[in-house]
């Protein structure tokens, strides 16, 4: 029997793929956005997550929902709009999804949500690589709703049994974005704050679906990030030139590897990255 999936915010930069994804596995897929895409892929049912009935009837039939949807990143809207926004949406999608008797759900973290992202006090990481037992010390209302919404998690897996997985995803980089990467490659400062992370869009997604077809993982937050960095200059040499008070290394640096770590994922998931940007760009 084909299953449902709702997947919120399927106009957006990962959506996409995602759609793409559950369609290919022979899902039946609806999309839940305030917009088109610009691709019909699926059915699209304009829907305000904000308001829970809504969300009720968006949700209705489903088998499993994938929430995407939320504003992605922090300082793009007044501080209270994104927080609102993205607890708001992740609590409605969680609470309804509880109620409707929906037994697995995947929901958008943020690597943000550790706090160096967005930091203007220069927070720099403990250890690396930096896996999911890290602080999260946000300083601003986005990295904070992803803490929120991964504590909404626990809370509903607690009182109904629903599995959620939340992805703490690093920078999505989708396959036509790969043609940026000869612009900061050779820069290390510029992507220092993410730790240098990335993840592909279409290896993103297979994360998510193996979320939704693996059973028993309860409420977990889980770490996905390629396996090299986004950079063309090795990571202990990263790690030197910008973070060179950090001493703790978890494991020996000897080539390009991320320095946000996904073995958790790997694990749990049974989940591979397979897109790495260096089969995409000319050096």
């Amino acid at each position: 029997m084909m299953k449902k999936v709702v997947i919120t915010g399927g106009s957006g930069l990962l959506g996409r793929d995602v759609i793409k994804e559950f369609l290919h596995h022979g899902y039946d897929v609806v999309n839940a956005d305030l917009k088109h895409p610009k691709e019909a892929l699926c059915q699209t049912v304009i829907t305000d997550l904000t308001n829970l009935g809504q969300v009720y009837g968006v949700l209705a039939g489903a088998d499993a929902v994938v929430h995407l949807a939320a504003i992605p990143v922090a300082y793009s809207h007044p501080n209270e709009v994104t927080f609102q926004n993205n607890v708001m949406s992740t609590y409605n999608i969680l609470e309804a999804a509880g109620q409707l008797g929906i037994k697995k759900a995947v929901i958008s973290s943020s690597e943000s949500s550790y706090g160096i992202c967005f930091s203007k006090q220069n927070l720099q990481p403990q250890y690396v690589p930096m896996d999911e037992d890290h602080p999260q010390l946000p300083e601003e209302s986005y990295g904070l709703s992803k803490i929120v919404n991964e504590k909404t998690a626990d809370m509903i897996h607690q009182r109904t049994g629903m599995q959620v997985v939340s992805m703490r995803l690093g920078n999505v980089i989708s396959p036509e974005m790969y043609k940026n990467f000869p612009d900061f490659i050779h820069k290390p400062e510029q992507r220092k704050t993410i730790l240098w992370s990335y993840i592909d869009t279409r290896d993103a997604a297979t994360a998510f679906r193996l979320a939704v077809e693996t059973d028993g993982l309860g409420s977990v937050a889980l770490n996905l990030a390629a396996d090299d960095t986004s950079m063309d200059i090795e990571s202990k040499l990263l790690m030197e030139t910008c973070y060179p008070a950090v001493k703790e290394f978890r494991k020996d640096l000897t080539g390009f590897e991320s320095l946000l770590s996904s073995e958790k994922a790997k694990k749990l998931l049974n989940w591979k990255p397979v897109h790495q940007w260096r089969n995409y760009v000319l050096l």
